[in-house]
């Protein structure tokens, strides 16, 4: 289930990249500096088709969203990260540092290491 609705919140995410790419520029950010004709501040903006879709994209990728966390956290459990790690560091039998023994150079009374003999 959360392959599917991830699947559809990727396609959901890259719909809604290409309809915002699409549409046309209304000038300056927040209508500042773009030539006359009213910007994003007024209150006559005219609903064109790719907005509407634009905000049917939106509210459908925020509600896969939405679905996602559900299902996280009720995958979760109620456990936490903290648990997690206490859990595995108990598990865990085998020290995490090599001994002192095995980080030193080979000392002058170890056997020498003889090549393989020549064919």
């Amino acid at each position: 289930m959360e392959n599917v609705i991830l699947v559809i919140h990727l396609i959901l995410a890259l719909s809604l990249i290409g309809v915002v790419l699409l549409q046309r520029s209304e000038g300056g950010g927040l209508g500042m500096g773009g030539g006359g004709g009213g910007g994003a501040m007024t209150g006559r903006s005219a609903a064109s088709a790719l907005t509407k879709v634009t905000w049917i994209l939106a509210v459908a990728f925020i509600c896969t969203s939405i679905a996602m966390t559900v299902i996280a956290a009720k995958n979760s459990a109620g456990s936490s990260v903290v648990d997690r790690i206490t859990d595995s560091s108990a598990a865990q039998t085998e020290p995490l540092a090599p001994a002192a023994d095995d980080l030193l150079p080979p000392s002058a009374g170890d056997a020498p290491i003889t090549p393989p003999p020549a064919d």
